[in-house]
């Protein structure tokens, strides 16, 4: 595909806007949460995990976030910036909001959950007053995290944001990362995302996140490629779709397909995967490679924390996954051209 081009006098390389959290993962393997007696605690959420990512990858990243006026807001703070991640657009929630609380469940080799606690968040306080303007000037890539449209004041913060990025020619990133929590209807949750998804550059979601920006009546189906030539026709480069275990498929404008492939790892946990394979595919595209190059780099950056215990704290270098993807070529490829029209 033709390769995305970057203003070089811009001086961020991606704004990742949305939740940061904190993730609590069992230190006792294969139990369900209620027999769980210790946890590690470590820095979650999704766009907060693609940042810190983009930064082990050793680009330049800023964060735009809301975060609780206490020692909890206090610790994801200072681990984004020990990342290097510049934290100077994170605001501080004055009204008694928290910081979200997830805390996942390995209750076995092959199954895992999260519960999240989303009530009173700081990070859906970020308002349009906490959003400027020259700061989204300088960044090449801004990645909006659907979650972050859950609710107001968020919500208005993250049109204004795109909105710049449109006005200065920074590139848009919608990362859909769907959660139940907080939305009040299907019909909100599709208004919000197809909007969205008409002003952005790169859609990155699975195919259930895809179907809740249609707003499909019961049993109505669209094939992935349709759904990549309507948000292709907004203005799109990539379009990619993923299928959980069974790969993905990703679409560019000039009407190639990629499908997507794991590599074989041993799955320790089912969660983190995405916010890896967003980094390291951003990442790729950065870079300037070929999608299928990104694509397989993203695969292999995702196999790598799905084989650890965290997700932020198992974000790797680029030498590290390099050297991954070498030793597994004589696995077979993981990322196949294929006709528009194939479906997983």
């Amino acid at each position: 595909m033709k390769n995305m081009s970057f203003d070089p006098l811009k001086t961020i390389d991606v704004i990742c806007v949305g939740r940061v959290a904190i993730d609590f993962n069992p230190n006792e393997m294969y139990r369900t949460l209620d027999k769980v007696d210790t946890f590690t605690k470590y820095l979650g959420g999704s766009p907060a995990n693609i940042a810190v990512g983009i930064a082990r990858l050793g680009k330049k990243v800023g964060f735009i976030s809301k975060v609780s006026d206490d020692q909890f807001g206090k610790f994801v703070t200072n681990y984004l910036g020990d990342e290097g991640i510049d934290v100077s657009q994170i605001a501080i929630a004055r009204n008694g909001e928290v910081l979200g609380l997830t805390f996942t469940e390995i209750s076995s080799p092959t199954e895992s959950q999260i519960l999240m606690y989303r009530n009173g968040v700081a990070d859906l306080q970020l308002s349009t007053d906490d959003i400027s303007e020259e700061y989204i000037k300088k960044a090449k890539l801004l990645l909006i995290s659907g979650t972050a449209l859950a609710a107001s004041p968020s919500r208005e913060a993250c049109f204004l944001a795109i909105h710049y990025a449109k006005k200065h020619g920074t590139k848009v990133i919608f990362d859909i990362d769907y959660r139940n929590y907080t939305w009040k209807s299907k019909a909100d949750i599709g208004v919000y995302y197809a909007m969205v998804g008409k002003m952005s550059d790169i859609i990155i979601g699975s195919r259930e996140e895809f179907e809740l920006m249609e707003i499909l009546p019961e049993g109505n189906k669209v094939s992935d490629c349709e759904l990549a030539d309507k948000y292709i026709a907004f203005g799109n480069q990539i379009i990619i779709i993923k299928h959980g275990k069974q790969g993905s498929i990703a679409y560019s404008s000039d009407k190639l397909a990629y499908k997507v492939e794991s590599f074989k790892v041993k799955l320790l946990k089912s969660f983190g995967g995405g916010d890896a394979y967003a980094s390291s595919f951003i990442y790729g595209v950065l870079e300037g490679w070929d999608l299928d190059k990104a694509l397989e780099f993203g695969t292999a950056s995702a196999a790598m924390v799905v084989a650890s215990h965290s997700c932020s704290n198992a974000m790797k270098a680029a030498d590290e996954i390099k050297g991954f993807i070498e030793s597994k070529k004589d696995d077979g490829k993981v990322v196949t051209e294929i006709d528009w029209s194939d479906e997983i």
